[in-house]
């Protein structure tokens, strides 16, 4: 999961929150003996999926490049209350200044993945796939992301430069959706391709234009599988449909099985709540 094109990112996050954080010098961490080398634990306070190892790693590894984290729970699984998440062994002023920013990664990104993986179970067996957005902690989006594979699920583009998404704005400012792929088409890139519809009508249209893949923002129930149906019956060539809006715990199985090849939500990124770890020495 974890890529070369994220390191650079990993680092500029944690060096900008240990920036953020830190500023001028820890006033508190000064109360502890500049010698002192102790032994920490991070405990799971909830049940929860893990993910932001190479965060908190590297947050350590800045502050002080002897410090040893041994992990106990790997991203992507699962831990239960009170596990040990990992051990931690270095100088105590570099532990306790990394603690919070350490925390603070392993709390939001687990809390995504954690969210994730609910999600994912949710669909299991319909064969629907689940895609994140772009709704993401300004500043952290590809350590969302991340953290939204940990769980289990797909991501959609990471930005507005590795994929096309025509959206209502996009087509009324084109002139219609038939305008905007035909504009997109002659964008010379092989990025994915997608067009935004409300309407079975628009549907249609998209079909004539050759949509490859199509967005149903909003549909209800009744109005996704006339679309499933419509799209199959439409020709040989077939697009893909993801159904966004209105997406769930309690709604996305419902909306799985209509036939629709993928659903994306932004509540794995935006509506989420920071798992409880807790990070405490060890004293001998």
């Amino acid at each position: 999961m974890l890529t070369d094109e994220l390191k650079p990112v990993i680092y500029k996050n944690v060096a900008d929150a240990l920036a953020e954080d830190i500023g001028s010098g820890d006033l508190t961490a000064a109360l502890v003996d500049e010698d002192a080398v102790v032994g920490a634990t991070i405990i799971a306070r909830q049940s929860l999926v893990l993910a932001g190892h190479p965060w908190a790693d590297e947050v350590f590894r800045q502050l002080d490049d002897g410090i040893l984290v041994d992990w106990y729970i790997e991203d992507g699984e699962h831990a239960d209350t009170d596990d040990v998440i990992c051990k931690l062994v270095g100088p105590a002023r570099a532990l306790l200044s990394g603690e919070r920013t350490a925390l603070n990664f392993l709390q939001t990104l687990s809390a995504t993945a954690t969210a994730t993986a609910e999600y994912v179970g949710a669909i299991d067996g319909t064969g629907t796939r689940l895609l994140d957005t772009r709704k993401t902690v300004p500043g952290l989006r590809h350590a969302q992301k991340y953290a939204v594979r940990c769980g289990g699920a797909e991501n959609h583009r990471s930005g507005l430069y590795d994929a096309i998404l025509i959206k209502e704005n996009h087509i009324r400012g084109a002139g219609s959706i038939t305008a905007a792929l035909q504009r997109a088409r002659s964008i010379d890139t092989d990025v994915l391709v997608e067009v935004e519809v409300e309407t079975i009508d628009e549907l249609r249209e998209a079909l004539d234009a050759g949509a490859g893949r199509i967005l149903l923002d909003n549909f209800s129930l009744d109005e996704l599988r006339e679309a499933v149906r419509t799209n199959a019956d439409y020709g040989y060539v077939r697009a893909e449909l993801e159904a966004s809006g209105n997406v769930t715990l309690n709604t996305v199985r419902d909306i799985a099985e209509t036939g629709v090849d993928y659903i994306s939500t932004g509540a794995l990124t935006k509506n989420i709540s920071a798992v409880d770890l807790s990070m405490l020495f060890r004293i001998d």
